[in-house]
């Protein structure tokens, strides 16, 4: 995840879900739209947590269903100040992004595409499609955060089925002591509820586990002495005692965990291709956006600035990169 991550999480720590998207978009430069490391990090407050965009969208909607529904023609005095309102809630981070962005003189990127295009449909009297086009941005990266937050949740399942100690016997005595310390051969104890800590044979006669965090299947699994068991199984009814045979860094659970930290942690080809590819597309945009506002003048005879300018702005709008960069992250946290 590249830089937009790091924008993103100032805004969220200064601005606190203002819009309801807490993205932890992870560094962000790379490219004007680098979703590499687009580490969508909303929190979970709920559907409540995005009470502005939700505010906006519905207020969206209710000036439509009275504009177009009803054929009621709202004066401009009362109808803008309530489309500035709802675009404000839908937007704020996305602009402030936009222009701290542009401070830095980074100009092709997301959020300043997006900040260009709804601001130039306010300008030219689209108020209703300019608040449209942030919501709906917003509630794709909404969408996506949701998508990331629920891998991320997965992973620390995960984590948190890795016991922090366990119970050895050692001396005629039990002593606690972290798995990491375990050697191989010596005789460990689980208690019913426990987790086991590492790999090796039931060392008593029979004992029942729940291996759900193993295997995804939440029905026990009844063991004799000599069965395999694996760390990450939880023990469910009496005193089990298993003779350790893998290492705590060698057990089929730590082997696990090392896959998925890895695989979040690694670029892919398509990845990094996206990236250098957005870093070059993005300007390009903005560039063929121009070209097609100032083009026509030349060979339109009844040219209409106005026209060209919002044909302009759908260009822009319509050529933002986001589904297609943000494709691979969500890839590696979707699984």
């Amino acid at each position: 995840m590249t830089q937009n991550s790091i924008a993103k999480q100032e805004v969220i720590n200064e601005n606190h879900d203002h819009s309801g998207h807490n993205h932890d978009h992870d560094s962000h430069d790379d490219h004007g739209h680098d979703h590499d490391d687009h580490d969508h990090g909303g929190t979970d407050g709920g559907w409540l947590s995005h009470w502005p965009l939700l505010s906006a969208l519905s207020i969206l909607v209710i000036m439509q269903v009275i504009e177009l529904g009803f054929k009621i023609h709202l004066p401009l005095a009362f109808a803008l100040p309530i489309y500035i309102l709802a675009y404000l809630l839908a937007g704020y981070n996305v602009l402030l992004l936009a222009y701290r962005k542009a401070i830095r003189l980074d100009f092709f990127n997301e959020f300043f595409l997006m900040s260009v295009a709804t601001i130039g449909a306010f300008a030219i009297g689209s108020y209703s499609e300019g608040v449209a086009v942030m919501v709906f941005y917003s509630i794709g990266e909404w969408f996506q955060d949701a998508a990331v937050d629920k891998a991320k949740r997965s992973i620390k399942a995960l984590l948190d089925i890795r016991p922090d100690s366990v119970t050895v016997k050692r001396d005629g005595k039990t002593v606690n002591v972290a798995p990491a310390e375990v050697v191989l051969e010596e005789i460990i104890e689980v208690k019913p509820g426990e987790k086991v800590a590492l790999d090796g044979i039931l060392y008593s006669d029979k004992a029942t586990f729940n291996t759900a965090a193993l295997t995804g299947e939440s029905q026990p699994d009844s063991k004799s002495k000599g069965d395999v068991v694996y760390a990450g199984m939880i023990n469910l009814n009496q005193l089990a005692e298993v003779q350790v045979k893998s290492l705590f860094k060698d057990s089929k659970l730590s082997k696990i965990l090392e896959m998925v930290q890895d695989a979040t942690a690694r670029k892919s080809q398509t990845q990094l291709f996206l990236s250098r590819f957005a870093k070059i597309y993005t300007p390009i945009v903005f560039a063929l956006a121009v070209l097609v506002i100032a083009i026509p003048y030349f060979f339109v005879a009844d040219y209409s600035f106005r026209d060209w300018l919002y044909r302009g702005l759908v260009f822009l709008v319509i050529s933002c990169p986001c589904a297609l960069v943000v494709s691979i992250p969500l890839g590696y946290f979707g699984g």
